[in-house]
């Protein structure tokens, strides 16, 4: 009797509970962000609002995970796609992409605030958040493990202060959205149907 090969199966402590959750919200943002072209401020504004404090909180779930030797996870945001998204967003966002941002590397070297971009804030947490779950989509052990720890660095030094950044310039856009809808093309009921966070 020849033994049968073993299934390739994922470590269970790897599809913990917090990395499920933060996954979950992970596809539902990367969903949103790539068939945003031609969404409607409001409703883009809405939802980044709904979704990037869901993201801040399950990442910070998430702890600290250890970096695998020798893993080295395919990417899936190219320099294309990722100005495919920028520019998407800072289309929506229009005038109000611009904001100035206290809170940036840049600022050791000046003593005034500096202009920064909605949609670039946005595209850099994409790239990170995408090419994680497209690890876990492979589905090769490793590689999710070292995805899912440079995911969890990048959030502690980059992306996690960007998130927070973006947030308080979506959040002060919030009544120039509001004059979007006197437009009497604009159904702002509408807007919230069809919703899932």
């Amino acid at each position: 009797m020849t033994d049968m090969p073993k299934e390739n199966t994922i470590d269970t402590a790897l599809l913990g509970r917090e990395t499920i959750e933060f996954l979950t919200v992970a596809k539902q943002f990367c969903t949103f962000v790539e068939n945003s072209e031609g969404m409607q401020r409001r409703l883009f504004v809405d939802t980044m609002l709904k979704l990037l404090p869901l993201l801040y909180v399950k990442t910070l779930m998430l702890g600290k995970a250890e970096h695998v030797d020798d893993a080295c996870p395919e990417t899936f945001v190219t320099e294309d796609s990722y100005e495919v998204i920028r520019l998407n967003i800072a289309s929506i966002m229009g005038e109000l992409d611009d904001y100035l941002d206290v809170f940036m590397d840049d600022m050791v070297y000046s003593d005034k605030p500096i202009l920064a971009t909605i949609s670039e804030n946005i595209a850099d947490i994409y790239q990170d958040i995408r090419d994680t779950v497209f690890a876990f989509q492979l589905e090769y052990e490793d590689n999710m493990k070292e995805a899912l720890a440079t995911c969890i660095d990048n959030f502690d030094y980059t992306w996690g202060q960007k998130l927070v950044n973006v947030m308080r310039a979506l959040h002060s856009t919030r009544h120039a959205v509001e004059e979007d809808c006197h437009d009497e093309n604009c159904n702002c009921h509408d807007h919230h149907q069809g919703l899932d966070y």
